[in-house]
Parts: structure tokens; C-alpha cells; sequence
């Protein structure tokens, strides 16, 4: 349910409290009313995180405990994450006990949005690089505006915040249990929809219907900017249509009707080239797939939007359209997302956070489209058990893409319940009926580094992909290779 409470007109001066202020998300969040001249303190555990140093750079202070001794004195708000509650939580029973307002992320960043020109990017796949792609777009544009991605993006300087001005707002907003219902947009962006989440939404209608729900939160006179190719967002717009004919709807892809349905799409030297309808130019990118080129689409439609509303006017004059072109070639992606860990010995060493079956599939046939003579390694760790189960031959199935392919135990998640009997193994086996050869499990990840260093060969791509914690797998890699040709090179 939503929450009603209400920033005042300026936060700055406001002291601000965030418990978990390690997040991504609220560490974001705690940026950007840190820029807007609140002061903020925050506490979280002891383990190191990237945000660590990125708190320390902004000189945010924290402590690495949980204590009613953290809160400071006249305190005005505190904000919290949801891997934290109030019923057992120390600093929020004993601010609730000063009766001082108490509030979860997505509650916070809902009423943040109130006080700009608001766009909410939602789905099921796509939302983190649509977002920086739209941060990076809105920047070469010189619009005034705030971003909030839900990942770390090397454009945004490593962070996931990035502050052009305070007259728009971009977020990156999330499905799960409804959490986007407290945001308040202006024009939303939806990428795609399908069954997801299975611990909440036990069916596509019900996931469906969430975002039904989210898209009528536009007001008269807002956008519905969506995916053309994806069935889910198609079923969401004719549901919305039936009872909004007060907001636009704009469809972006390759059966888009309109500006943004893309024309053409190649690859190119490691590039991917593409084509919209209303622009007689060439945009390209360094980020492989096809689904980052409609993520393109989907962040070319939005800032083309706020630049209208900027403006006054939807003329793209020749500079723009220039800047626009410079900026998509210059994206580098965001954090676990077709993120290059290095490259050693002729390996090239991604990461990628892929981890519902459409996704995976559609990365790794943009892996083997961007990168064609490269052989695809691919360590894959499937995340939460309810996922899994539900989804076990559409994994079995997308995981086929890769020509070396490697399985580990569920990484569960303490948000579901499951007494199903469906494990890593499980899907290992169901993999296996599809795929006979080069097909290998290790329970625990790091297990499989000794058959990796042995196996992987010069020109290999190999990619740690899942929601899990495989990743370190990668990085361990990368630093045992790099060793090794430290220790080659010094003989």
C-alpha cells in the first residue's frame, strides 16, 4: 500500500537516517537527498560493498552496526530497506518510538517523485540498462535531470545516481510485490511482462495486473512508452486502452508503428548497428544484443519526450540528433550487465545478471551475435527455487546457446518459502536430456575453477551469468590467470 507521507518543499536541512545504507538503491536514493542538502547518516553490516567508497567520496558518515545510539538527535525521517524491519530492527523500533516517520525505500523514493516531472522505467528485463541508457542520453542533451538506476553504470562514473539539474526524475522501478505503486510518473516506460517473481505473483495474470495497475497511475496526459515485440507489454496496453483514452501510448521496436520502430540492425567489429523510423542516421553500440538495441529504442523515446516537455517543441535539429548518436556509442553498460570483468590470454572474462530464461536467452545469442568467433563458456547459477521450479524447462532450454556450459546449486533467496524437491541438480539433469556434451556441475561454484583454468582456451568468452554470487567465480579467474601470465612474462 502506498504511503502518505509527503516530502516537504525543500529537504535540505532535513536530517535523514538510512538503515541498510549500503544498497544500491538506498545508497542512490541517500545521494540524491544528499545533493539536495540534507543531512544524512546511515548505518549497515560490517561487509564491504562498492558503496562503501562511494559513500566515503560523498563523505556520508555510517556506522557498520545497528544501534538506537546511531539515530541522531532531532532526526526528521528515516529511511529503510527491505532487507530490514521494524518489528525487529533496533534503529526503527526506536524511531517509531520517537514517533519519528518511518520509511521503506520504495515509500521514499515514491515520495521523492513527487517533486520533479517523474518517469518510472518498469519490467521484467531491461529496466537497469534502459535506465542508464536514458541517464547517458538525457546528459548528452544537457536536460535537467536526476537518474536513479538499480545497478552501478560506468557513464554515471560508477555510481548509480547521476544529477543533471531537479526538474525531471528517472527511476528505475520494480515489480516486485507492487513496489512501484508508490512512485508517481509522469510517463512510464515498460519493456516487457511475463510470469516472474512466482513467490508473489503465482501467474502471469496476476504479475499482469500489477503492472495494469502501475500504468493507471499515469495522469490524464501521460505516456505509456512500451515494447512493440513483447507479447506481455502488448496485452498491458490493450488492458490500459480500454479504459485511458487520456494518456498516449508510444511502441518502440521492430514491429513498432511510428518513430521509434527500428528498420535495420547489424553487427559490425564488435559493434551493434541500428536503424529508427524517424531518423535518417546510423546509431551504434559497444554493449552487445538485441534486446540492448530496444532498450536503446525504448531510452532515444523517453528523452525525446522530457526534451519535448523542456523545449516546447519535438523538432530533433541535426546537433542533437549528433549528440544522441555520439552518446549510444559511448555507453559502456552498467554493473552484471554484459559487464567485462578483463580479458587475459586472449580470455575475455563478462558478467551478466541474467537470470529468467527469456533473458538468458536473448543474451547469449547477443553474445554470439556480437562476438561470432568467440567460444561461449558459460557458468550459470539459477536464483530462488519457486523460479526455478516454475521455469525449470525454459532454463534447460535457453541455457542451449552456450557451447561450454556450467551448473551450480539454487542460490535461494530468504523472501520465499519452498518445500519442492527441485534443486541445482535438478535442473542440471533436465539441461543434460537437451545437451549431451560439454555439460558439467559443480555444486559450489568456486569448485569449478580448477576445470575452467584447464578447459578455457585463447579467443574463449567465458560469463558468469545468474543472480547469484557466481560472479566471483569470474573475478577469481581473471586474478589466478593474470598471475599466471605475471609469472610467464617474469621467467
Amino acid at each position: 500500500m502506498e504511503s502518505s507521507y509527503s516530502l516537504p518543499e525543500t529537504i535540505a536541512g532535513m536530517k535523514v537516517h538510512f538503515v541498510g545504507i549500503k544498497g544500491t538503491g538506498m545508497c542512490a536514493l541517500a545521494e540524491l537527498f544528499f545533493r539536495s542538502g540534507a543531512h544524512i547518516t546511515g548505518s549497515d553490516r560490517p561487509e564491504k560493498f562498492y558503496t562503501d567508497e562511494i559513500l566515503g567520496q560523498l563523505g556520508i558518515p555510517y556506522r557498520e552496526d545497528f544501534s538506537e545510539a546511531n539515530l541522531p538527535a532531532d532526526l526528521d525521517l528515516v529511511i529503510y530497506s527491505a532487507a530490514y524491519s521494524p518489528e525487529t530492527n533496533v534503529e526503527l523500533k526506536a524511531a517509531l518510538a520517537r514517533s519519528i516517520p518511518v520509511l521503506k525505500y520504495t515509500d521514499a523514493l515514491g515520495a521523492y517523485s513527487q517533486r520533479f516531472d517523474s518517469s518510472g522505467i518498469a519490467g521484467v528485463h531491461g529496466k537497469t540498462t534502459t535506465t542508464a541508457l536514458t541517464g547517458t542520453l538525457l546528459q548528452c542533451l544537457g536536460l535537467p535531470a536526476q537518474i536513479l538506476a538499480g545497478s552501478a553504470v560506468g557513464n554515471f562514473g560508477g555510481r548509480s545516481t547521476l544529477v543533471l539539474g531537479d526538474q525531471f526524475f528517472v527511476a528505475e522501478t520494480c515489480e516486485y510485490r507492487r513496489h512501484f505503486l508508490s512512485f508517481h510518473p509522469r510517463r512510464i516506460v515498460l519493456t516487457s511482462v511475463e510470469s516472474d517473481h512466482q513467490d508473489y505473483y503465482p501467474t502471469y495474470e496476476s504479475i499482469r495486473a500489477a503492472f495494469v495497475e502501475y500504468a493507471n497511475r499515469l495522469p490524464a496526459g501521460g505516456e505509456l512508452i512500451y515494447c512493440a515485440d513483447d507479447p506481455g507489454a502488448c496485452d498491458v496496453v490493450q488492458i490500459v486502452k480500454q479504459t485511458r483514452q487520456d494518456i498516449t501510448f508510444i511502441p518502440y521496436g521492430f514491429h513498432a508503428e511510428g518513430p521509434y520502430r527500428i528498420t535495420g540492425i547489424k553487427n559490425e567489429e564488435e559493434r551493434t548497428l541500428f536503424t529508427l523510423e524517424a531518423f535518417p542516421v546510423t546509431f551504434k553500440l559497444s554493449v552487445p544484443g538485441k534486446h540492448t538495441v530496444l532498450n536503446a529504442a525504448a531510452a532515444v523515446a523517453l528523452t525525446l519526450s522530457i526534451r519535448k516537455q523542456y523545449l516546447g517543441n519535438e523538432s530533433v535539429d541535426e546537433a542533437a540528433l549528433g549528440a544522441l548518436i555520439q552518446a549510444l556509442e559511448s555507453f559502456r553498460g552498467s554493473k552484471r550487465r554484459s559487464e567485462i570483468i578483463g580479458e587475459v590470454g586472449g580470455i575475455l572474462i563478462m558478467d551478466d545478471y541474467g537470470h529468467h530464461p527469456t533473458a538468458i536467452k536473448t543474451t547469449l545469442e547477443g553474445l554470439r551475435a556480437f562476438y561470432p568467433r568467440r567460444r561461449l563458456v558459460v557458468s550459470f547459477m539459477s536464483h530462488t527455487y519457486t523460479r526455478t521450479a516454475a521455469l525449470l524447462e525454459e532454463f534447460a532450454d535457453a541455457l542451449q546457446a552456450a557451447d561450454v556450459l556450467v551448473l551450480h546449486k539454487i542460490y535461494g533467496s530468504a523472501r520465499e518459502q519452498y518445500s519442492g524437491g527441485v534443486t541445482g541438480r535438478t535442473l542440471y539433469e533436465r539441461t543434460a536430456a537437451l545437451k549431451k556434451h560439454n555439460l558439467y556441475y559443480y555444486d559450489e561454484f568456486m569448485d569449478a575453477l580448477p576445470f575452467l583454468k584447464q578447459a578455457l582456451r585463447p579467443g574463449d568468452l567465458f560469463v558468469t551469468l545468474g543472480a547469484g554470487d557466481n560472479w566471483k567465480l569470474g573475478k577469481a579467474l581473471l586474478e589466478e590467470l593474470q598471475h599466471e601470465e605475471h609469472d610467464r612474462l617474469c621467467l
